[in-house]
């Protein structure tokens, strides 16, 4: 028999649709003969289909007919195991379009035991499943790209590669048709090495800008056409007539003239994505590579270009690919830039676990590097523990800046050796070249000059050969080490922001907010040097110092006002992963005085996103140990209301940019409504933040929120200033909100820089 809380939401009570109508899902009722009985309003916002025009039909009519039989599948399946059952399905919207819906069905019985309807939510998953799409793609191109590579070098002959080559851009790409070119010696024609897809017989054509493969000769680049029937650049009959839409052709390099062309094509019109760029310029460097290299023996070549014990380029290769790539750059300007790292403690390795220990990370290392790279960049190792990347169009300086900053995170994870955890960084250095009289040589001694100077300012660094960018990473250097001195000297303060009690005005908590006064620069605003401490490790220190501070604050007022005023502290996802914070900082509120159950911890939910499996058993310590759990700017991420079932909260506070609607968004006081009322039934304290006129103020009282924060109310500001606010409404006479929303003062008509209360876009943790 069912048990009666199955029974007990029904669709008319006024509970179940306050919640369905403001889920950011759909809520559906379905009969065993799988037609809806219920649906929620939320339906029409995914899918452009009414409650109305769904009631009564099946809900298989809607379904992608290559989900039917999985339909099929999980409906026996919830009749026959009648328990609550999961699926991945599309449905069809009104416009047409197909969204991937994720679905939990879960049975509800009637009287007499039986299955009489199931309740499923449905919740849109399309932006992950297309994600996921995506990375599957990203990672075929990469896979391909990297066994054309392997067997470029094993082939052998050309004609071996060039014909898994057509077969594997067709088959990655989804393509028709796919075939190499090469240019004549007379350069008056191209002719077609091989394809797939199309005729069996050699063709070829001219070479001038009347066809697609000869533009790309004269302009080499690659070039697209979305749409065969209205390019105007060249001719595009013969491609028609052979009912081809859209193509994409890129030029394969030569080592003084081009190759020629690899071509793809499509019957349909189609859209070919940065990535497909990117994949098939990596495939025509491959095939180019393997043409220049042809004339070498074939069973020497591989020992000769590669090194043995990773697989990876060797500096040979490395720098016959920078050759080519130069040579490019002298004829049309493409970037060419070249990374040099070099391990950081490697030796310390080697000689205490030995060179096999050594050899096994540096394979490691290799696969790494390949995964951090574009499918068109060369990873070669040089020598030891000295390894380059040679990027072709790398897009400029701040794309070569994002590689480099990829590829330290990737080395710096740790490596398992001998049963143990252990943890390495590189010192990169970055060479971009920048004129027609750049070499090989000379980028690679710009890069190993680079690289030095990142080993000198400590590890875990890198250096850009450039005297602007230079400059700028230094004064970035410099934040760290003054930062650390800061941390040491006192130079961090903390200010402090009410929490205030709606009803009486009187503050119940008070938050803490990191402030860095420099001696010589003055008060340096937290997002200058809040990202950095978390990027090197810093936040630790910086974040127990921060709870230090605040314990024995908060202890020192809750002395001196004989009341249980709460500390609220704000923590990075680098303190939720010590499997030890828990201990930690309920030792520091012992020792502090601070009385227990007043600590409040906020965690944001890219916190709890980034730190999933670790948060979980630290934040369920930290509440074992009676500290108070809070959920930062609720609402800004995507699984709000699974994190309040999931983790062990005491509160949330709500994020500003639902307050900033009050008084004139009915949308936003709705959905502020729907939170106080739902954590109202989940035992969950609400706070406000960012309160700022009165309009919100009213309403949030009208709404029955009962904390609030905010610039109306005080604004954050030193312990000693503080001090006189609390005392002055904890001792000297309540005054209710509303006198205190009256006092201009209290205003953040104009907000210093580096408080909270600013807009939070690129908030980090306590700022």
């Amino acid at each position: 028999m069912g048990s009666s809380n199955e029974r007990a939401c029904a669709p008319d009570d006024p509970a179940y649709r306050l919640l369905v109508e403001h889920s950011t899902d759909f809520i559906a009722r379905v009969g065993p003969d799988v037609r809806y009985t219920y649906v929620s309003a939320g339906v029409e916002r995914l899918t452009g289909w009414s409650s109305e025009e769904l009631l009564g039909r099946d809900l298989r009519e809607f379904a992608h007919p290559d989900d039917l039989e999985d339909l099929a599948v999980a409906h026996a399946q919830a009749l026959e195991v009648e328990q609550t059952c999961a699926a991945v399905l599309r449905m069809r919207c009104k416009d047409g379009r197909f969204l991937w819906l994720e679905s939990t069905a879960h049975p509800l019985r009637d009287e007499r035991g039986e299955i009489a309807e199931f309740h499923i939510v449905f919740r849109d998953v399309t932006a992950r499943k297309h994600a996921e799409q995506k990375l599957t793609q990203h990672a075929r191109q990469h896979d391909a790209v990297a066994r054309l590579g392997q067997v470029a070098l094993r082939a052998p002959d050309a004609t071996t590669l060039i014909d898994d080559v057509v077969a594997t851009v067709t088959d990655t790409l989804e393509a028709q048709l796919c075939g190499v070119l090469k240019l004549r010696e007379d350069e008056q024609a191209l002719e077609v090495l091989a394809n797939c897809g199309g005729e069996s017989t050699p063709v070829s054509l001219p070479a001038g800008t009347g066809t697609q493969a000869g533009y790309t000769l004269q302009i080499r680049e690659p070039v697209i056409a979305e749409d065969l029937s209205s390019e105007s650049r060249f001719d595009t009959s013969v491609l028609l007539a052979k009912g081809l839409r859209s193509s994409m052709t890129v030029p394969i390099e030569g080592h003084e003239r081009p190759f020629g062309v690899l071509a793809v094509h499509c019957k349909r019109p189609r859209r070919f994505t940065p990535d497909d760029v990117n994949f098939l310029v990596a495939v025509a460097n491959v095939l180019s590579a393997a043409f220049e290299r042809d004339r070498k023996d074939e069973l020497s070549r591989h020992a000769a270009l590669h090194d043995p014990l990773t697989g990876l380029p060797n500096r040979t290769l490395a720098l016959d690919r920078l050759d080519l790539a130069l040579a490019r750059r002298r004829r049309d300007g493409t970037d060419v830039a070249m990374l040099m790292l070099d391990l950081d403690r490697f030796k310390i390795i080697n000689e205490s676990f030995g060179h096999v220990a050594g050899d096994e990370l540096l394979v490691a290392l290799a696969s790494r590097l390949r995964d951090a790279v574009r499918t068109s960049d060369t990873v070669a190792r040089l020598g030891g523990d000295e390894f380059v990347v040679v990027c072709e169009r790398p897009g400029g300086m701040r794309q070569v800046v994002t590689l480099a900053e990829r590829i330290a995170a990737a080395v710096s994870r740790p490596y398992t050796l001998a049963g143990e955890e252990h943890f390495l960084t590189a010192s990169i250095g970055v060479a971009l070249a920048e004129s027609g009289e750049d070499t090989s040589a000379s980028l690679l001694r710009d890069a190993d000059a680079a690289m030095y100077r990142a080993k000198q300012s400590g590890p875990g660094r890198f250096e850009l050969f450039n005297a602007t960018v230079r400059a700028q990473v230094l004064a970035r250097l410099r934040t760290e080490t003054e930062l650390r001195h800061a941390i040491e000297s006192g130079q961090l303060l903390l200010h402090y922001q009410p929490i205030l009690d709606v009803a009486s005005g009187r503050p119940v908590a008070t938050e803490a907010l990191v402030r860095w006064q420099h001696p010589q620069r003055g008060l340096v605003p937290p997002l200058e040097f809040i990202p950095i401490a978390e990027e090197t490790g810093l936040i630790l220190e910086l974040g127990r110092h921060v709870l230090e501070q605040a314990c024995e604050q908060g202890a020192a007022w809750q002395e001196r006002f004989d009341v249980p005023l709460q500390m609220y502290v704000n923590v990075s996802g680098k303190q939720i992963a010590n499997p030890l914070f828990a201990a930690e900082v309920a030792e520091l509120q012992r020792r502090s005085g601070l009385r227990p159950g007043t600590l409040g911890i906020e965690v944001t939910e890219s916190v709890l996103i980034g730190e999933a499996g670790a948060s979980m058993t630290v934040l369920e310590n930290l509440h074992s140990h009676g500290l108070r759990l809070l959920l930062d700017d609720f609402g800004t991420g995507y699984s709000s209301l699974s994190y309040l079932r999931r983790f062990p909260l005491d509160g949330v506070k709500v994020d500003r940019s639902f307050i900033d609607g009050l008084g004139g968004s009915p949308k936003d006081v709705a959905i502020m409504k729907a939170i106080v009322e739902m954590c109202g039934v989940l035992n969950l304290a609400v706070v406000a933040e960012g309160v700022e006129c009165d309009s919100q103020l009213d309403q949030l009282r009208q709404l029955g929120c009962e904390r609030v924060q905010g610039y109306l109310l005080c604004r954050p500001m030193p312990a000693a200033a503080l001090g006189e606010f609390l005392e002055e409404r904890l001792l000297d006479g309540l005054l209710a909100v509303p006198a205190l929303a009256a006092e201009p003062s209290r205003r953040g008509a104009h907000r210093a820089p580096g408080v909270r209360g600013s807009r939070r876009a690129a908030r980090r943790p306590l700022v």
